[in-house]
């Protein structure tokens, strides 16, 4: 009995701590639940819930005439959620009813895999119950739209299961065009795995009106470590708005083009080009080209923002100065030296030999002496060198121009009260040496110049729109109304058609239309190795047509080392001449208009062309045709004692050929041919032609051809305008 109470109390025992412990655990449970409830759903939930953003519709960036530059194109990722309600609700009927049309659709379009293949895959993940299948990534917009209308997935997300998540990629439908300008908006990772976004040009200086308000959307964790968005719980983005620009897309192409021309045939390392609409300050285009390391050319950085020593277009601000304070005028004496000069224990050059002494202060700037404008600035502002300063002061050389691009270098001017100011400081600044300025400032002070003396801001945005509405319209602003005086303002225009005519940049002349401008050839440091590698910075600013000048332009290019070719009228005047061309053969009912006098002349008793067309005409007759060409197939004819005899034409690679007096047939066959770009006016026979024979010409350039006879409603046109 002993042994059986003993055993019995141990199993109350038990018995009663195990009620104990099955009463603690019910009152542990009913305080979680009923006391601690809401702290412990909450946790349950921001562990299985949380807020992703959603990206808003960064705003698009536009040319002037209304095309994209820069877009947002939506793509999705497309997952399938099958353990939704619709979906498995009477044993999948739904989903079985429509799987089969939704394969040969899917495979339809996309065109990866068969309907089989489709099916296969479909119905497994239905099987496993996949909560977040990944059917496809990167669906473009089109494909969407075709996929919300596909058996099944038209009948919403709850019955399908279907999960369409947006995001946007960023394009630019003209490549790179103006790409640098444009800017990117480009994701990449880090090497710690960080999002980064690279944003330049107007894509980063307007970022915060194109990239709008980002959104919220909730999502749920599932199994896997996956999130599926909670439908309903979206709070919308707010798209960003839009860039009407100031670049014209034409413009744009026949600068890039003109560029990248020379940059490749002279092998340069970089080069800049810029177009300004002259009344307005409007940045037309601007091209930017740097060489790369597989030999290729790319828009890497913005040279026309990057200061530099400007060499002989600075000489218009010496001009300038010299001119505004009365200390000169055009028809004064300096001797030139035979263009060498001593000064300050050091020795100034003129970079053309010429051999000239005493010459006019207007002859010295069309020479472009150093020499000259050395002497000039050292004559009388040696003296008081913060009046020359302050000139640069008045003409906004000292400080940034405003323009709307983050990113522009600051300009260095010197102050004479500077530890680094000495002796040859002032002289070397006479013609564009130590002073650094970016080819924007420099194109500044050319296009007010043409704009009767005002200094006119740069910009590259005309308005901010939203939702096609102008929101904020960006209106001209002038900086400086007048530069200097009209007597000054019209000296300089003089003095710089005058380079065009009869100084350095002579061979840029054209006989339909002007232009006015000035050339720069800069020695340019490099590095530690100083000048000794001959590096040249060639450059051309000015405007046309002179007479009321429409656009002002600017071409920089820095050349390679020991190049053969670094003249600023060898290597940048040619990119300048093409787009003047170019942009002047459009600007007008797509015809120049010729500003020559029409005369007779002698074209009537001279032909050209193909040789063997002539034997052809002459073998029928009896007079016949004497053939002194040998194996030329060009020919000329002339008259020898009344008997035609054909004399050699020469045409030689990158060389412009002689064709007065051929036909337009012939004209065009030889010159396009050439790679030559062909402009003719009138009919008939070729009487002049703009380019003169034996000048050396690059693959694109433009020839005008003037023809021997014009229609009644051209020549009308013609006599109007002169």
């Amino acid at each position: 009995m002993e042994v059986k109470k003993d055993i019995l109390w141990r199993v109350y025992l038990v018995f009663l701590g195990i009620v104990v412990f099955s009463l603690v655990v019910l009152g542990r449970v009913f305080y979680i639940q009923q006391v601690q409830g809401h702290y412990w759903k909450g946790l349950s939930d921001s562990l299985h819930l949380e807020y992703r953003e959603l990206d808003a519709e960064r705003g698009t960036i536009y040319s002037e005439d209304g095309s994209m530059l820069s877009t947002s194109i939506p793509y999705f990722d497309i997952h399938i959620d099958f353990g939704a309600d619709g979906l498995r609700e009477k044993n999948g009927k739904r989903f079985h009813e429509k799987v089969d049309s939704l394969s040969v659709a899917l495979s339809s379009l996309f065109g990866d895999q068969n309907a089989s293949a489709y099916r296969k895959e479909l119905v497994s993940a239905y099987r496993n119950k996949d909560r977040y299948f990944q059917l496809r990534k990167n669906v473009s917009f089109r494909q969407y739209q075709l996929l919300r209308d596909f058996p099944l997935i038209r009948q919403g997300r709850n019955k399908s299961g279907f999960i369409f998540e947006g995001h946007d990629k960023r394009l630019t439908p003209f490549g790179l065009l103006a790409n640098r300008t444009i800017g990117l908006s480009r994701e990449y990772m880090d090497s710690e795995g960080r999002l980064v976004s690279k944003n330049v040009g107007l894509e980063k200086t307007y970022d915060t009106l194109l990239k709008g308000t980002d959104g919220k959307r909730l999502v749920r964790r599932i199994s896997g470590g996956a999130f599926v968005p909670i439908e309903g719980s979206e709070i919308d983005p707010e798209n960003g708005k839009d860039l009407l620009t100031t670049i014209d897309v034409n413009i744009q192409d026949i600068a890039e083009d003109a560029l990248m021309k020379m940059m490749v045939a002279n092998e340069a390392e970089h080069g800049t080009c810029m177009v300004m609409e002259v009344k307005t300050g409007k940045i037309k285009a601007i091209a930017n080209l740097g060489r790369q390391s597989d030999g290729g050319y790319y828009e890497d950085l913005n040279y026309a923002i990057t200061k530099s020593e400007p060499g002989s277009t600075f000489k218009l601000v010496t001009m300038l100065s010299v001119l505004e304070d009365h200390f000169v005028n055009l028809s004064n004496n300096v001797n030139l030296e035979g263009g060498t000069w001593k000064v300050a224990g050091r020795t100034v050059y003129d970079s053309e030999k010429h051999g000239r002494t005493n010459v006019t202060v207007k002859q010295a700037f069309e020479l472009s002496s150093n020499v000259g404008m050395a002497k000039l600035v050292t004559a009388y502002y040696s003296g008081k060198p913060q009046a020359f300063i302050d000139h640069m002061h008045r003409l906004r050389l000292d400080t940034l121009t405003g323009i709307d691009l983050l990113g522009e270098s600051h300009p260095v001017i010197p102050n004479p009260k500077s530890k680094y100011w000495s002796a040859p400081t002032l002289p070397w600044m006479g013609f564009g040496y130590n002073v650094a300025v970016t080819p924007l400032q420099t194109l500044m002070i050319y296009n007010a110049v043409a704009n009767h003396g005002k200094l006119m801001r740069p910009y590259l945005v005309n308005a901010v729109l939203k939702d096609g509405n102008i929101v904020r319209k960006v209106e001209p602003v002038t900086l400086v109304d007048s530069i200097c005086s009209p007597q000054t303002l019209a000296a300089l225009q003089e003095c710089l058609r005058g380079v065009v005519i009869e100084g350095t940049a002579a061979k840029l002349n054209t006989p339909y239309y002007s232009i006015a401008g000035k050339t720069g050839t800069a020695l340019v440091a490099n590095g530690t190795r100083g000048y000794a590698d001959h590096i040249y910075q060639s450059s051309f600013a000015g405007y046309f047509p002179a007479e009321d000048p429409k656009y002002s332009c600017i071409v920089v290019i820095k050349n390679k080392p020991f190049a053969q070719k670094f003249y600023g009228a060898e290597v940048a005047g040619p990119v300048f001449r093409e787009i003047a061309d170019r942009l002047y053969s459009i600007s007008i009912d797509g015809l120049p208009i010729y500003q020559t006098v029409i005369k007779n002349d002698s074209s009537s008793f001279v032909w050209s062309g193909w040789k063997a067309d002539f034997k052809k005409v002459y073998g029928s007759t009896s007079g016949g045709l004497r053939d002194s060409t040998g194996d030329k197939p060009w020919t000329f004819l002339i008259n020898r004692s009344f008997k035609p005899v054909a004399q050699p034409l020469p045409v030689e690679n990158h060389h412009m050929p002689g064709v007065k007096g051929m036909g337009m047939k012939d004209a065009l066959f030889l010159l396009e041919n050439m790679d030559l770009k062909v402009v003719a006016r009138g009919r008939g026979k070729v009487r002049s032609q703009s380019i003169s024979p034996g000048t050396e010409i690059s693959k694109g350039q433009t020839v005008y051809l003037d023809m021997g006879a014009f229609s009644a409603e051209s020549e009308k046109r013609t006599l109007a305008k002169k």
